[in-house]
């Protein structure tokens, strides 16, 4: 058989002479540097079986459900919220009968940074980047007409996810729903707020004591959920490559693994509801890559490392969302093109939910429109495209099998490092996560990886279509959904009827009851839900908190 050199050295460079390379980044946005082909030497003494295996089977690598697709489609979870909670459960219902599959909440930042919409920092933020929820009636009125046992509900929430979680479960048991037939998903995953998107209240050690108190109280009550969802996805946003996004991702994922067994939790009581959430970004192959050696890597270091026993725990299940960042102001319909190619990159990679984003949030919140559009993107994956036809159709691929095992090193190497920072420890991943956050390690590689990829733009190694190439002298005119002031108006009003009417005494007896549970390190979720009940507000659930736990401020890293 010929061999490999052979072909580069007698037809490969021969062709270069005559049409020598393009003067691009010829390097993933990870900056691994592809060889010009593949083939089956590149792939010497792989093993299928430890490597790859079956679908729904250990390692997980071609997807964690033996059929996948050919029996379930993805979950459609189209992430909506803004205004009040009545313009966002107009939306719902538009977005549900226009054939999504599931709901994802957007929160304002108030809500996000645990203030209520009144709150004198909550000024001109009320219902802006998502809806504005401060007690149970603003629960109660975003999901009115919906039914919570017939629709999984996620919600991208973190530093008050007890509390917001608390809430939702309040409306479901006013309504008569029963708790473990609930379904959804609440982000919760606050280490990837000191590391990326910065909106954490309380400081790491008591942040993550709230985190492991869902771990301890959920499945016994909400069988059903998944009390976390491990977040690469803000932490790609805010400048890191596709391995970086792997590695911190799983490393915070085995961090909680180590509180919850620090707190006496068995492995296989909390694993199996452990999710994810991943960024897909434009660098096609390297993105489905990532998701297959993520599978891979979680599997092994559960099956092996921790010890668990149940292959329920050995799963990653993955929610996706198309890059935002990677969309541009300049020349918006292309974004169009970008998500649908991203959105292939989940599917082939072989998510279980998935978001696509809208072409104008570059611009503004979408447009109903845009939003629809975005829908419509991943249906016509599902039913016109044929990619669902055969599980995992890229596996044997040799690039894609050399990928996945290069991601794979790159991402270890990295949770290495981070539990080496861990050492001397009896749970070096855990801690070896709070110190990166603390002495800047994480900051620091996203920034320098942000950096890489913004000379490679300007110099014109990397080319974004719009944007320092093919531009348009005119900017197109795209619809604005603007957010009317009124809402805040709004929000005050349903505030001041909230406290006006509900039981003074019971709010206060069940926020002494937080504040306690908090003292003495108990478990918080019963008196969060008990607060909720009572109409207890989002900041003053907080605030009793900010009291006990104090207000984190990160340091200033040089």
């Amino acid at each position: 058989m010929r061999k490999k050199h052979d072909w580069m050295r007698e037809t490969y460079q021969e062709s270069l002479k005559r049409m020598p390379e393009r003067r691009i980044a010829h390097r993933t946005l990870s900056n691994i540097a592809p060889e010009p082909l593949y083939t089956p030497e590149d792939l010497e003494g792989f093993d299928y079986q430890k490597r790859l295996g079956y679908p729904g089977e250990y390692p997980y690598t071609r997807g964690v459900y033996g059929s996948m697709y050919r029996s379930k489609l993805w979950t459609m979870r189209m992430f909506a919220g803004f205004g009040t909670a009545e313009q966002t459960n107009e939306r719902f219902k538009k977005l549900l009968a226009a054939g999504q599959t599931g709901l994802s909440v957007a929160f304002d930042l108030p809500t996000l940074m645990g203030y209520d919409s009144d709150h004198p920092l909550s000024k001109g933020e009320v219902g802006k980047c998502g809806v504005a929820v401060s007690s149970l009636a603003d629960m109660e009125v975003l999901f009115e007409g919906i039914n919570l046992e017939e629709v999984t509900t996620s919600m991208t929430i973190n530093s008050p996810a007890n509390a917001i979680w608390a809430m939702y479960l309040a409306l479901a048991k006013k309504k008569g729903y029963d708790w473990k037939k609930l379904g959804g998903t609440i982000q919760n995953d606050i280490l990837k707020e000191f590391i990326a998107q910065k909106e954490f209240i309380y400081p790491p050690e008591p942040s993550v004591k709230l985190v492991i108190d869902t771990f301890e109280w959920g499945p016994k009550n909400v069988p059903r959920w998944n009390f976390i969802s491990v977040s690469g996805y803000h932490i790609r946003e805010a400048g890191a490559t596709a391995v970086q996004e792997l590695a911190f991702t799983l490393a915070d994922g085995f961090a909680y693994v180590e509180a919850a067994m620090e707190r006496g939790l068995a492995i296989d009581y909390f694993a199996p509801r452990i999710s994810f959430f991943f960024d897909v970004h434009n660098d096609f192959f390297e993105e489905i890559a990532k998701f297959r050696a993520a599978r891979r890597i979680w599997a092994t270091e559960m099956k092996e490392r921790y010890g668990a026993q149940n292959p329920r725990s050995w799963m990653l299940r993955t929610h996706a969302q198309t890059a935002g960042v990677s969309l541009t102001a300049q020349q918006p319909l292309n974004n169009v093109v970008r998500v649908a190619v991203q959105a292939l990159a989940a599917v082939l990679g072989g998510t279980n939910s998935l978001h696509t984003d809208a072409y104008d949030e570059a611009l503004a919140l979408p447009t109903e429109e845009s939003a629809k559009i975005a829908l419509r993107t991943q249906q016509i994956l599902a039913y016109e495209s044929g990619v669902t036809h055969t599980i995992d159709p890229l596996a044997g691929s040799y690039y894609v099998e050399w990928l996945t095992d290069k991601v794979e090193e790159e991402a270890r190497n990295y949770i290495a490092a981070i539990r080496k920072m861990g050492e001397g420890t009896p749970y070096p991943t855990l801690y070896g996560v709070i110190r990166g956050i603390e002495n800047g390690y994480f900051q620091r590689e996203i920034a320098d990886a942000s950096y890489r990829f913004q000379q490679e733009v300007e110099s014109g190694e990397r080319i974004i279509v719009g944007v320092n190439a093919y531009q348009d002298e005119e900017a197109p005119e795209v619809p604005i959904l603007l957010i009317d002031p009124e809402v805040e108006r709004v929000q005050a009003e349903r505030l001041a009827r909230v406290r006006r009417e509900r039981d003074e005494a019971r709010v206060r007896e069940a926020l002494e009851g937080l504040r306690k549970a908090a003292v003495s390190g108990q478990n918080t979720m019963p008196h969060f839900v008990e607060a909720a009940l009572a109409y207890a507000t989002l900041g003053e659930m907080m605030d009793v908190l900010r009291k006990v736990y104090g207000v984190y401020e990160e340091p200033v890293m040089v």
